[in-house]
């Protein structure tokens, strides 16, 4: 099933929805891989490397899908950023959680914030994606995941889980490369001054930051 037929409720709902299809449907050894490869990824060290809450933000400048550069201190001049990595258009996990935060997106801009998305996507994948689910924010392309390496959230998807579902043809497609890496599915919220205010790190692709949790950071740091 489509991840569209989901966005119903909360995400967090939606989220656990999907997941308990996935494990009814799923063929076992598709589950273990995928569960071992969540579980290698955490073992990395990825999640103590990454930036984090309190650090500086590195600068980026990337093009949207239709062209046109953004650079994240350009936008922080406007106010606190919504940051979110998604994997790419590809994943259900990902269009769920864009979803659900254009779906808030008015609420975001009340609470003050912004919202850019990154993929390692081509800009032309990302123009799909974003019209698609019709979101009306800014949706980037980070090629060869550089501005992923300068966050620290670049990982190399392991061979047995590249192997299910022919993944590697989907991100050679979607990616214009053949390195099968990914960015880890995090967001953050970045803060006027470019310090991260809050962020949003899990080593397990299902699991997703709710537009709630981040009209919480933002509604606080604009007291």
């Amino acid at each position: 099933m489509s991840s569209l037929a989901y966005a119903t409720s909360s995400l967090s709902e939606d989220l656990d929805r999907f997941v308990k299809e996935f494990i009814d449907k799923a063929p076992e050894d598709v589950k273990s891989d995928f569960n071992k490869g969540v579980d290698e990824v955490r073992n990395s060290g990825i999640l103590r490397k990454a930036i984090n809450v309190g650090d500086n933000a590195p600068e980026f400048t990337l093009v949207n899908a239709i062209g046109e550069y953004v650079s994240l201190y350009d936008q922080l001049e406007k106010g606190p950023v919504v940051l979110v990595w998604y994997r790419g258009g590809w994943c259900p996990y990902c269009n769920l959680q864009l979803q659900h935060i254009q779906m808030k997106l008015s609420e975001i801009h009340q609470a003050g914030g912004q919202v850019i998305a990154i993929s390692p996507e081509l800009p032309d994948r990302t123009m799909t994606t974003k019209e698609r689910h019709m979101l009306e924010f800014q949706v980037l392309s980070d090629t060869n995941n550089k501005v992923a390496d300068d966050y620290k959230l670049a990982y190399t998807v392991p061979d047995y889980v590249v192997d299910h579902y022919d993944l590697s043809s989907k991100l050679n497609a979607h990616n214009g490369d053949e390195e099968n890496r990914l960015p880890l599915a995090v967001t953050y919220v970045i803060g006027k001054n470019g310090i991260v205010e809050y962020a949003f790190l899990d080593a397990d692709y299902k699991n997703r930051a709710t537009p709630e949790e981040i009209i919480a950071v933002l509604s606080n740091i604009n007291k």
